[in-house]
C-alpha cells in the first residue's frame, strides 16, 4: 500500500513540474533559513553550560533602583568575597574577577618572555582569585589548579598561548614580562585548557590577585567597587532566600558603616534602593543585556526574535503548500470522485495525500540541508559566528527526519482532508471546479504571507535608518582622520613625549594627543562621585567619569570649549575641565573658578567647560564628565590631514620603528572603532535584510504559482472578454488587481505590528531616528511592486493568449 502511495505521489510530482518545483523550492529555502537560525540559537543557548558544577555556580548582581528605573551591575568592593565566605555557610567558594583595563595589567598588554626582547600584543588579561579556577573546575594541561595562582606575581595561561610562546614545552615556572616592566615579572603557575567557544570567560591570561593592591588600602576599601564576584553554592541552597540574606547582611554590616565613615548623606535611605540577586552562570550570556559588566553577551530577546522569524518563514512555505494543493483541487476532483466510485475510502485518500505531502517534505529537507551547508559560510560572516554543520552529531539525522515528517504532516493535513471530502456525484457533475476559483481561506493565507514579509521589510528599513542616523549624528567630537597608536606605554613617559614631538614634525600631522580615555568603547573608564566644595556631607554626589588628558586633547578631537581655558603644557594647576552635563548636575550657575571635590579628597578648580559630546554609545545618554591634566600613555591619537593616507601611515610606521624596534606598530582608525561599537546593529540589519528577501522570495513563489493557476482557471472567461473586445491592458489589470488588494490588506495589518515591534527595539537607544511615514510607504510600495512583477508575467501571458484555444471546447 505504501509503495502504491509513493508511486502515485511521484507520478503527481512529475506531472506538475512547475508547481512541484515551487513547493519544493519554497520549502527548501524556508528549511535552510530555519536550520541556520536553529544552529545560531543552539550555539547561543549552549554558553556557559559546560562547567562540571554549572547548576551551582552564580554571580552576584547588584540592583540599584532610583528615579523610576533600575540599574544593574556586577562590580563590588575588594573585601566582599571574604565577607561572603565568612558570613554565609551556603557559599562553598567565592572568587573575584577583575578584567577592567583601568587597572594596569588587565585588558591588553605588550607581552614577552623574559629571555627575549620582542614584544607581542596580547589581549584577554584579567586578574582572578585562585578559587576561580576551582569554581569553574578548569581542566589543566600543566600545573596544579589548586596552587597555580596562590603565589604573588603568578599567572595561568591557556594551552594556545603556551604553544605560541613555549612550543612542545612545559612552561610552568617560566618568567614573562608585561609592558617591558622588569620590576614586576610574572611566573607561569599553570597552563589551562583553552576555554570552549561557548564560554563567556574568553581569557587567555589569569593574573593572581594575591599580593595585589592597586592603591593603599584598596583591598579593605568598601567605598570602591571594581570586582565581579562568583560563587559556588552548596547543593540544595534556596537561591531567593540567600539573595535576601546577602542584601540584608552586606548593606547593614558593611556598606552602611563604610558610607557613614565618609559622612554620606542619607546613607541608610540610599541603601534601601540597593539589593542583590544571584544570577546562574548558565543565564549570564543571554540574560545580561541590561547588566553593566565587562563581557560581550548575547540577548535572549534576539533569540526569541530570530526564532519568530524562522517560524514566520516556515509558515509562509507551508502556506504555499496548502494554497497550491487546494488551488489545484479542480484538477484532482475527478480523480477523487472516480477513486470513491470504485471503492476507495476517505481514510485511504487521506493517506494518499499525506504521502504526497511527506514526499515533498522529505525532498525539501534534503535540498534544504544542502542549501544550509552551502550558505553556512555566508551566515557565519553575517552573524559573526563559527558555526559548523553537525553532520556527525547523533541527534542531527533523527531531528531532520522527525522534522520532515512533522512539517510534511502539518502542511498536508488540511489539503488531505479538504481534497478527500469531495462527493463523487458533485465532482462528476463538474460543480467543484467553479468553487475552486475563489477561496477566503486561500486569500487569507496570502495576506498572512505578505504581512509577515512586510513586517520584515519595515523592520529592515527602520534598523538601516537607525544605523545611518548613528553613524552620521553630530556626536560632539571629530572621529575622522584620527589614527590611534596603541601600546605606546612600553616606551616610558619620556619615550611617549619624544614620539609626540617627532609626530608633530610630520607635515601630514595636524595634532597629537596622549590619553587612554577616548570617546569610544574599549578605552579606559572609571566611576567617581564628585561634589561641590564643602557639600560632600549634605548633598548626593554626581556620578561621573574622571579622565586624564593632555593639553592637545580638545584640539585633536575637535571638542568645543564653551567657557574658560584649556590646559597649558605640563599643567600643574590642579584644574579641571567639565562638560555641560556636569554643570547641570552640580547645579552651578557660574562654574569657572568654582571648586569640586572627590569626596573629602583634593580640590579641583573648574577652568573650562566643554560642549557635551557622546563619549559612550548612543544607547546611553551623555553622562557627567570631568577631565584633569595627566599622563595615561597607552594610546597616542594622531589627527592627520586627508591627503595621501598610505604615505602618512608609512611615515608614522617608520618613526615608530626607530623609537621601538622590538615592538611592531599597532594602529587603528577612530572612525572604524566608532562604527564597531554598533557592529551588533549592523549584523542585525544584514540578517533582517537577508531574511526579509528570503520571505519575499518564498511568498512570491507561491503568488506566481497561484497567478498561473488562476489564469488557467479563468482562461474561458478571458477568451470571451477578448472576443467581446477587451484589451490586453484591461485583462492584465483584471487578473492583477485581486492580488494587489490582498497585498494592500497585508500592508494595513503589518504596519502597526512593525511600528510597535521597532518602537520596542529603539527603546535601547537614547538617541533614535524617528519612524517616519515614508518607511511604511516605501515598504508598501516595494511589496506591491514585487507582487505586480510576480503576477504580471502570468497575467500578460493569459491576456495575449489566443482566445480560440480557450473556447474551442465550447
Amino acid at each position: 500500500m505504501i509503495k502504491n502511495y509513493l508511486k502515485i505521489a511521484i507520478r503527481q510530482l512529475r506531472k506538475q513540474k512547475m508547481y512541484s518545483a515551487i513547493k519544493i523550492g519554497g520549502f527548501a529555502l524556508s528549511i535552510a533559513a530555519c536550520l541556520l537560525i536553529g544552529l545560531y540559537i543552539k550555539d547561543e543557548v549552549s554558553y556557559d553550560q559546560s562547567y562540571p558544577d554549572t547548576n551551582r555556580i552564580y554571580r552576584l548582581v547588584e540592583y540599584y533602583a532610583h528615579d523610576g528605573k533600575v540599574e544593574k551591575g556586577d562590580d563590588y568592593p575588594a573585601p566582599i568575597s571574604n565577607a561572603l565566605k565568612a558570613d554565609f555557610p551556603e557559599i562553598e567558594k567565592s572568587a573575584r574577577l577583575m578584567p577592567n583595563s583601568l587597572f594596569p595589567g588587565a585588558g591588553s598588554n605588550e607581552f614577552r618572555r623574559a629571555d627575549q626582547v620582542e614584544n607581542t600584543h596580547e589581549e584577554g588579561f584579567t586578574y582572578a582569585d585562585e578559587d576561580l579556577l576551582n569554581i569553574l573546575k578548569m581542566p589543566m594541561v600543566y600545573g596544579d589548579r589548586t596552587k597555580a595562582l596562590i603565589e604573588p606575581n603568578t599567572m595561568v595561561i591557556t594551552k594556545r598561548k603556551a604553544d605560541k610562546y613555549f612550543p612542545n614545552q612545559n612552561p610552568v615556572g617560566k618568567v614573562m614580562l608585561l609592558n617591558n616592566d622588569q620590576t614586576k615579572p610574572y611566573k607561569i603557575g599553570g597552563v589551562m585548557e583553552n576555554p570552549p567557544k561557548t564560554s563567556d570567560f574568553q581569557f587567555d591570561f589569569l593574573l593572581t590577585l594575591n599580593g595585589v593592591e592597586f592603591y593603599k588600602g584598596e583591598q579593605t576599601n568598601w567605598n570602591a567597587s571594581n570586582y565581579p564576584d562568583y560563587l559556588l553554592l552548596r547543593p540544595g541552597t534556596n537561591i531567593d532566600q540567600l539573595s535576601k540574606k546577602i542584601t540584608a547582611d552586606i548593606n547593614k554590616n558593611y556598606f552602611l558603616p563604610a558610607l557613614l565613615s565618609i559622612s554620606y548623606k542619607d546613607a541608610a535611605k540610599e541603601l534601601q534602593k540597593l539589593s542583590y540577586k544571584l544570577q546562574p552562570i548558565s543565564e549570564m550570556h543571554l540574560y545580561s543585556y541590561d547588566i553593566q559588566d565587562e563581557f560581550k553577551h548575547g540577548d535572549i530577546r534576539f533569540i526569541w526574535l530570530f526564532g519568530a522569524v524562522a517560524l514566520f518563514i516556515l509558515t509562509i512555505a507551508c502556506i504555499n503548500f496548502i494554497n497550491l494543493s487546494t488551488a489545484k483541487s479542480a484538477n484532482r476532483a475527478k480523480e477523487v470522485g472516480l477513486r470513491k466510485v470504485v471503492g476507495s475510502t476517505r481514510f485511504s485518500l487521506i493517506n494518499q495525500f499525506l504521502a504526497e505531502s511527506l514526499l515533498y517534505s522529505v525532498l525539501s529537507f534534503i535540498v534544504g540541508v544542502l542549501l544550509t551547508w552551502a550558505l553556512l559560510p555566508y551566515f557565519n560572516v553575517l552573524a559573526s559566528k563559527s558555526l559548523i554543520m553537525p553532520w556527525l552529531n547523533p541527534w542531527f539525522i533523527p531531528v531532520i527526519l522527525i522534522s520532515s515528517i512533522v512539517v510534511g504532516t502539518l502542511a498536508g493535513v488540511y489539503p488531505a482532508f479538504y481534497l478527500s471530502s469531495f462527493k463523487p456525484a458533485s465532482v462528476l457533475k463538474g460543480s467543484i471546479s467553479t468553487g475552486s476559483k475563489n477561496s477566503i481561506l486561500r486569500n487569507g493565507l496570502v495576506v498572512f504571507q505578505f504581512t509577515a514579509s512586510i513586517i520584515l521589510i519595515i523592520s529592515t528599513f527602520v534598523i538601516y535608518n537607525q544605523m545611518k542616523y548613528i553613524l552620521n549624528k553630530d556626536i560632539g567630537f571629530d572621529k575622522d582622520q584620527v589614527v590611534m597608536l596603541q601600546g605606546a606605554n612600553t616606551l616610558g613617559d619620556n619615550g611617549v613625549k619624544n614620539l609626540k614631538d617627532e609626530l608633530l614634525k610630520l607635515s601630514s600631522v595636524k595634532s597629537v594627543s596622549v590619553s587612554d580615555y577616548l570617546p569610544i568603547e574599549g578605552t579606559k573608564r572609571n566611576g567617581n562621585l564628585l561634589y561641590n566644595e564643602g557639600k560632600s556631607k549634605v548633598e548626593a554626589g554626581v556620578s561621573s567619569q574622571l579622565w586624564l588628558i593632555d593639553n592637545d586633547y580638545l584640539k585633536t578631537f575637535g571638542i568645543k570649549l564653551l567657557q574658560g581655558a584649556n590646559f597649558a603644557v605640563n599643567d600643574k594647576s590642579g584644574g579641571v575641565i567639565v562638560n555641560q552635563t556636569m554643570i547641570k548636575n552640580l547645579n552651578l550657575k557660574n562654574p569657572i573658578g568654582k571648586n569640586i571635590t572627590h569626596g573629602d579628597g583634593d580640590k579641583m578648580r573648574i577652568i573650562g567647560v566643554v560642549k557635551d559630546f557622546n563619549f559612550e554609545s548612543l544607547r546611553q545618554p551623555i553622562g557627567a564628565l570631568a577631565m584633569t591634566y595627566g599622563i595615561s600613555p597607552s594610546i597616542v591619537s594622531v589627527k592627520v590631514s586627508g591627503g595621501d593616507m598610505q604615505n602618512t601611515i608609512a611615515q608614522i610606521s617608520s618613526l615608530w620603528k626607530s623609537l621601538s624596534p622590538s615592538q611592531p606598530i599597532r594602529y587603528t582608525f577612530m572612525d572604524e572603532r566608532f562604527a564597531n561599537m554598533y557592529a551588533d546593529v549592523q549584523r542585525m540589519s544584514h540578517i533582517f535584510t537577508s531574511f526579509a528577501m528570503l520571505a519575499i522570495i518564498i511568498a512570491c513563489l507561491g503568488l506566481f504559482a497561484l497567478a498561473a493557476f488562476m489564469a488557467e482557471q479563468r482562461s474561458k472567461e478571458i477568451g470571451i472578454r477578448k472576443v467581446l473586445g477587451a484589451s490586453v491592458q484591461s485583462i492584465t489589470r483584471l487578473l492583477s488587481l485581486d492580488f494587489v488588494k490582498l497585498v494592500v490588506i497585508a500592508i494595513v495589518i503589518a504596519s502597526p505590528i512593525a511600528w510597535w515591534a521597532m518602537s520596542k527595539w529603539l527603546e535601547d537607544f537614547s538617541y533614535v531616528a524617528p519612524i517616519s511615514w515614508w518607511i511604511f510607504a516605501l515598504a508598501g510600495a516595494v511589496a506591491i511592486v514585487i507582487a505586480l512583477l510576480t503576477v504580471s508575467f502570468q497575467s500578460i501571458k493569459a491576456a495575449i493568449a489566443n482566445p480560440i484555444k480557450a473556447l474551442r471546447s465550447e
